[in-house]
């Protein structure tokens, strides 16, 4: 991973749950972050159990929302209009 780009524990948090939603894509988190992919990659494998890693590699490879050159271009919005508001990364009460 990038040595010059120090996250703190919630902005560790907020990656791997943006990495985590199906409409996120990389480039969304590098721009937030300036993650590039592989180290979005990295940080998952280091932060998560094995288990969750696997499950979540297969769930992303070829997957074409999380990629911005590749997805579809209906679809503009960063994260799903279902998806709870989330709050200081925080899932809020309805």
């Amino acid at each position: 991973m990038n040595e010059n780009i120090l996250l703190s524990t919630v902005d560790i948090d907020r990656v791997i749950e943006m990495a985590w939603e199906d409409r996120t894509t990389f480039e969304s988190i590098e721009m937030q972050f300036g993650l590039k992919e592989k180290e979005v990659i990295l940080l998952m494998r280091r932060e998560m159990k094995h288990s969750s890693f696997k499950m979540w590699r297969k769930r992303v490879s070829g997957r074409s929302a999380k990629h911005g050159n590749i997805r579809d271009v209906d679809i503009t919005r960063f994260k799903c209009s279902r998806q709870k508001t989330i709050s200081l990364n925080k899932i809020s009460k309805r």
